[in-house]
């Protein structure tokens, strides 16, 4: 049974639309997440024992990552991303893929562009990001407007973002989480910089119309009365979460077979063997 184009737009979790429209008002002085993300995967990268001479860097804000080593190819954050089949040792999925109705074939997409033993090093916000205004703004607009709508992106925990490495069939598969905490004046300071990010609210299913001041300012309430600091400041969490996996190759690593071990682990050890129960 086949879908029309526009079965297949209301389907979407996210509107890339509108997303761009958001991410076209950003602000330089308000990236400093994705400046971040770059620093990460500087540092990683260095620490991995090879020299990349292809890489290629996926993300929303090309200016972040001028000059990024060495020919790196800039690849705008599309549903189909600008990646030639084998051309690259290393590509890196930077701060966008929190945004992709296809998380999965993003991540295909990025295994096609490896070589063979190609590394994919991806950052992206994790499930406990902004968990302080989700909780405010969820029992502001419970009062206000009695009930809930799509305001905050929901976003994945590591354990299954680290499975679809494996779904998009990646070998060696790491995940591992960057837990950073902002603070803010107030509520309006927040969501400031969240506009200056791109990172507002690009649901397909959100409310069109705008919001009552009063929603907002209980939320500030709230937030204030459970989860400012002693200072006054509103934290804000913001969760990165860093995966690393490998394009297919016979040289690899693999895990032994299980009973294939040819030393006992006591042996190993150097310790005696201990008989456990009767």
């Amino acid at each position: 049974m086949t879908h029309a184009p526009q079965d297949r737009a209301q389907q979407q979790l996210f509107d890339r639309q509108a997303l761009a429209a958001r991410r076209a008002r950003r602000q330089a002085d308000a990236l400093f997440l994705h400046h971040m993300a770059r620093d990460e995967a500087e540092d990683r990268l260095s620490l991995v024992n090879r020299t990349f001479t292809a890489p290629a860097v996926v993300c929303p804000f090309p200016e972040v990552w001028e000059g990024f080593q060495l020919d790196a190819k800039i690849v705008s954050d599309a549903d189909v991303l600008e990646l030639e089949q084998g051309a690259h040792d290393v590509v890196i999925h930077a701060m966008c893929l929190h945004w992709a109705n296809d998380p999965v074939g993003q991540l295909i997409q990025c295994r096609r562009a490896l070589k063979e033993d190609g590394l994919l090093l991806v950052i992206l916000l994790g499930g406990q990001t902004l968990h302080e205004l989700r909780a405010a703004m969820a029992e502001a607009e419970t009062a206000v407007l009695g009930g809930l709508s799509p305001r905050v992106a929901p976003m994945g925990e590591i354990r299954d973002l680290g499975g679809l490495l494996q779904r998009a069939g990646f070998a060696l598969p790491v995940a591992d989480l960057v837990p950073l905490t902002a603070e803010y004046r107030d509520l309006t300071h927040l969501i400031h910089d969240l506009r200056g990010m791109g990172e507002t609210n690009a649901l397909a299913q959100r409310l069109k119309r705008p919001a009552p001041r009063s929603l907002f300012q209980l939320a500030d309430h709230i937030y204030r009365a459970h989860f400012a600091t002693a200072n006054g400041r509103l934290p804000a969490t913001f969760e990165m979460v860093c995966l690393t996996g490998w394009s297919p190759s016979d040289n690899q690593q693999k895990p032994l077979r299980p009973g294939s071990a040819q030393m006992r682990l006591a042996d190993a050890l150097k310790v005696p063997e201990t008989k456990l129960g009767p």
